[in-house]
This record gives C-alpha cells, structure tokens and sequence, in this order.
C-alpha cells in the first residue's frame, strides 16, 4: 500500500490546530519535528538513549507531518487541508513559511525502517535474543539463542520487565517442569522456558496477532514441539496444573488473577510476575498474598519491579 507524507512547514504557534485539522483529515497520527527537541534536557527515567540527528530538522519554525492512504479522493483532501490551514490567519495565527509538500512512502519500506535499531543484545547468563535478519555466533558452549522476529506489533524482548523475567526463569526453571505463560506477546518468555529445559509450556494470549506472532517464534526456535499456543483471557477456564507461571503484562492485570495463579500452582510452585512499575509494587504484592502465596523475592530494574511468589 502506498501513503503520502504531508510536511508542513509552520511555528510552534500553529502546531495544535495544524494537528487537529490533519486528524480531522484522517491522519491517524502526527509526527512533530520541532528544532527545539536538540537543547530540551530530559531525566532519563527508563534508559532511554536519545540520539537526535539535526539534519532530521528544520533551521527555524517546525514541521508537522501527516500520513494519509493514496486513493482517488487524495487531491481534494490535500486541497482541503491546505484551505483550513491557510483559514487560521483569521484567528491570528502566525503560520511562520507555511509549506506543504508531499512524497510517496511504500508501507514496506516503513514497516522495516526500525530493524536497523535493533541488534543481538545478551540479557541474562545464558540467553542472547538475536533478530532473525542478523547473523550470529555463540560467543560460550553454554550460550541459549532466541531468534525473534517481533514484527511491528510487539517487544524486541529486550525490554526490563522481559529481562527479568528471562533472568527469573533462568534460575528456577528445572528440566521437565510444566510452565504457563500468561500474555505470552512475541512467545520469548515461552521460548527461554523452553530452551531452560521445561518438558511442556502453555502459552495465553488474548491478541489474535499475539497468537499467531508467538506460534512463529517458536517454530522458528525449534521449541514448537512442547508449546500450545492459545486465544485465551488470562487463566480463566484453564485446568493446567504448574510448576511455574509467569506473566510480564500490567500490575492492574495481575492483580485481577492472583487466584487462578493460586489454584493452577502445583505446592512449591513459583509465580513469576514483571510489568510492573515501581509505584504499583505494594498493590500487586497485596493481591499475592491475598492470594495465599508467600513473596520469595523482588528484583528490581531502572523503575520497573519482577515479584517471585511460592505456593506453599
């Protein structure tokens, strides 16, 4: 499918109005290239590595860019857009150069333009992810290789919730365990508990697209042969007794299932959680103990928290 990229050259001024004239268009989303993003200093909360490259914007003023399909009404849309741009002189609107211009954007070169970003990258002892596109060798005889292909859809499983999951997983999960992955995504939390040594996985997603996302990494992994993969809303209906369950999604999930993760755990069974951040920590441990699981141990990662909790 092909898109066109509007650019309007404006001020920070007409920034709003612009955006709301090009949502209303039937933009989905705008992107905003203001010069003043290369002195703004910001508190690196997550980890975030910013690298903004200069040449990506304007000598004065900003641009605002929008995304529209190519079809047949494209022309007067794009007329149209320009009208009510020009129409907020009236409300004394400075719109600076006011510039439109317009190119062609092929959705296959946009859906692969992040890959470049996206590199092998060790996150535990034993597990390096490697993107399928990369060419890799084990650096150690010990070394455990997760080949992901994310898509645009989900994680790179290099987030900190996901390494401590995986990092988790690698010191508990012992060979023939039953394990559950609850929100299973891209299926690597799936994929590390295989490749551990675990006899038979059942991974639950209620995303259609995660589903078929994780059945893909984990044939494309080799480990297809111990996973069933499912459409499912977390643990309800399910009756697969666990030496291990482990879900990286939202501390406001978590703690809606507490007990389903309590009547599935085998006794001595863990419950590994992550996803959550630090300020929803003493809420998610409540709903555990709550739940009659005792707390094993909290780690900890930038502003993130993984909670282990043990059936006793």
């Amino acid at each position: 499918m092909k898109w066109s990229e509007l650019c309007i050259h404006t001020t920070n001024e007409a920034v709003e109005p612009i955006s709301n004239i090009l949502h209303e268009a039937g933009a989905s989303g705008v992107v905003i290239e203001d010069p003043l993003e290369l002195v703004r200093e910001r508190e690196n909360v997550f980890g975030e590595i910013y690298q903004l490259d200069p040449n990506d914007f304007p000598d004065e003023g900003v641009i605002v860019k929008a995304y529209l399909p190519v079809n047949s009404f494209l022309g007067e849309t794009v007329d149209g857009i320009k009208e009510l741009i020009n129409n907020l002189v009236e409300y004394d609107i400075d719109l600076g150069v006011n510039k439109v211009t317009i190119s062609e954007v092929n959705e296959e070169e946009w859906a692969t333009a992040w890959k470049k970003y996206y590199h092998p990258v060790k996150i535990s002892e034993q597990i390096t992810i490697v993107p399928t596109w990369e060419e890799y060798t084990p650096v150690s005889s010990d070394e455990k290789i997760i080949e992901l292909d994310p898509g645009m859809a989900f994680g790179t499983g290099t987030h900190p919730t996901t390494i401590l999951c995986i990092q988790a997983l690698e010191k508990r999960v012992k060979p023939g365990m039953r394990i559950i992955d609850v929100g299973t995504g891209s299926g690597v939390l799936t994929i590390a508990a295989a490749k551990y040594g675990a006899e038979e996985i059942l991974a639950l997603d209620l995303d259609e697209v995660a589903v078929n996302s994780a059945k893909i990494n984990c044939k494309l992994n080799k480990v297809h042969d111990k996973v069933t993969i499912k459409q499912n809303d977390l643990l309800k209906g399910v009756e697969f007794e666990a030496d291990i369950i482990v879900a990286n999604i939202l501390a406001e999930v978590i703690v809606r299932f507490t007990d389903d993760v309590a009547r599935l755990l085998k006794s001595g069974g863990l419950f590994i959680s992550s996803g959550i951040i630090k300020q929803k920590r003493a809420e998610v441990e409540e709903a555990i103990v709550k739940s009659g699981l005792v707390i094993d141990e909290v780690v900890t990662m930038e502003d993130w928290v993984s909670i282990t909790a043990r059936k006793q």
